[in-house]
């Protein structure tokens, strides 16, 4: 899209601000909220017409388009749209508190991932015994003995997580796990335990999420116990915390930016100032170049911050201070595909969780691939059409690719017509068993970038996790850097509303 005449641009006032932030992304919203919150004068302004950047929520047209920005939006909650979310990931743990403590709950409404997990294990998919409750209720796919060593696990995980709670001496310090154990990697304390192949898969990689395999002396991340209880006591405490999302796994009604927003919205509520439609053309920098002192937007206006953050995206050139072309970011990649389906995975489930566990298509598969199944009851796509979008790590892209691809094979059908109208006829009339059909796919890879703490600050783009722990890590640390003697979105920062008819079940 051809940039706008300069005298097109709003002319900024004030022209300092404390913070100025690029980029409407998850970490860069989150920042725009904890620095208002803290008292900091907040500049907030995007090159593109919506929210979220990296972590937007677009239309399939937008999505296909070389510049998304150049194709309308729709509406909120038109359903004849399919949305398509630049990155997918399942929200609880941090996420859920830092939403209820900052007031973003206020701005967003969420679903659960009400199905069971499903496991693909020896060609076939099983529901995850997350619970003592699902234990007892599954007799078509556990065995007895799986349930009775599942169950005492279970149990003595919860007595691990109280009496840690509690920090008790004494005799109910017995309940705890040794320190010894806790030291151990996850996969040998399963074993300690005599769990099976199958519900160490259940534990490692469907609940503690893992991800990477295991049981290889070469893992690239090996979790060790402690972690791996950490990872069930935070899935266990993201239970019921909103009234109308119960389950632990909660995602955004119209997709993950709408989050971006909520932030937004509560940064807005303190005072900072939001610029859509305003790119940067340049950076300031003092005389002897090592300090920013700001930005110069592309109507040819500086505005002078104390800090300026970057969403990781922008290539700004430096006035009079040529790049060394230097990158002292390590890059990770992880291997995306998005498919609209016909029907879901699971009949009488709408939106789910499958996980593929290492090795469980192929030997050389040393990573678990994730999918997340979405409905129309998520106002993401047309009724009776599934959005799924899949995801694992990966060190090369032609790897990450094949990954992605078999996973799609083992779930889905290939697209039997080139007519959407006559393919949904067709598969209506299809047998329930058979495999759900492939309507539209795509699968690439993304490269990850970590945030950077200097003069000039530089969030996280999208990782390959399900869930937000590592982002929100980086963006707290990106505070502390900018405001070392203030709280992280303390609970008071949120507005107060007269009406407030919160969702949270707190």
């Amino acid at each position: 899209m051809a940039e706008a005449p300069a005298h097109d641009y709003p002319t900024i006032e004030p022209t300092s601000f404390d913070v100025v932030i690029c980029g409407t992304g998850l970490p860069e919203s989150v920042l725009a909220a904890a620095c208002a919150a803290a008292g900091k004068t907040v500049l907030h302004v995007d090159p593109n017409p919506f929210y979220g950047s990296l972590y937007s929520s677009v239309p399939l047209p937008s999505f296909l388009s070389p510049d998304p920005s150049s194709v309308p939006l729709s509406p909120s909650g038109d359903d004849s749209h399919t949305v398509v979310d630049l990155h997918r990931r399942n929200i609880y743990s941090e996420a859920v508190d830092l939403l209820l403590r900052s007031g973003g709950s206020h701005h967003v409404e969420f679903k659960s991932v009400e199905g069971r997990s499903l496991l693909y294990w020896e060609g076939q998919l099983y529901p995850v015994p997350d619970s003592r409750q699902a234990i007892f209720l599954d007799a078509a796919t556990l065995k007895l003995t799986e349930k009775t060593v599942l169950f005492r696990f279970f149990e003595l995980v919860r007595a691990h997580i109280a009496a840690a709670d509690e920090d008790v001496e004494g005799e109910e310090a017995s309940d705890k796990i040794s320190e010894e154990d806790l030291d151990l990697p996850f996969v040998e304390y399963l074993k300690k335990q005599q769990l099976p192949p199958k519900m160490r898969a259940v534990v490692l990689y469907a609940i503690a999420m893992a991800d990477y395999d295991q049981d290889t002396d070469c893992c690239e991340k090996l979790l060790t116990t402690r972690e791996g209880i950490q990872t069930i006591a935070l899935y266990s405490s993201s239970i019921g915390r909103f009234a109308n999302a119960q389950r632990a796994f909660i995602y955004p009604m119209y997709g993950h930016g709408e989050l971006t927003q909520a932030f937004c919205r509560c940064a807005a509520v303190k005072g900072a100032l939001y610029v859509l439609r305003m790119p940067i053309s340049a950076l300031l920098m003092d005389e002897e170049r090592k300090n920013c002192l700001g930005a110069r937007l592309t109507s040819g206006q500086d505005i002078l911050c104390q800090q300026l953050i970057l969403d990781p995206s922008y290539k700004v050139p430096i006035l009079d201070a040529p790049s060394d072309g230097s990158d002292s970011n390590l890059l990770r990649k992880v291997a995306r595909g998005i498919c609209i389906i016909s029907k879901s995975v699971k009949q009488d489930s709408s939106n789910l969780l499958i996980v593929f566990p290492p090795k469980s298509l192929e030997e050389q598969q040393i990573a678990a691939i994730r999918g997340l199944q979405l409905s129309s009851n998520l106002a993401v796509c047309p009724p009776g059409m599934f959005m799924v979008y899949l995801s694992t790590p990966c060190a090369d892209t032609s790897t990450g690719k094949q990954c992605i691809k078999k996973a799609i094979d083992a779930l889905f059908a290939p697209q039997a017509s080139d007519s959407l109208e006559g393919h949904l006829k067709e598969t209506s009339e299809n047998n329930e068993d058979l495999k759900p059909t492939v309507i539209w796919s795509c699968v690439y890879v993304q490269e990850i970038t970590e945030g950077t703490s200097s003069s000039l600050l530089s969030c996280p783009t999208p990782d390959e996790h399900l869930d937000y722990r590592s982002i929100l890590d980086s963006s707290k640390k990106l505070f502390t850097d900018i405001c070392p003697n203030e709280e992280f979105l303390p609970k008071k920062s949120a507005a107060v509303y007269a009406d407030d008819d919160s969702d949270s079940a707190e």
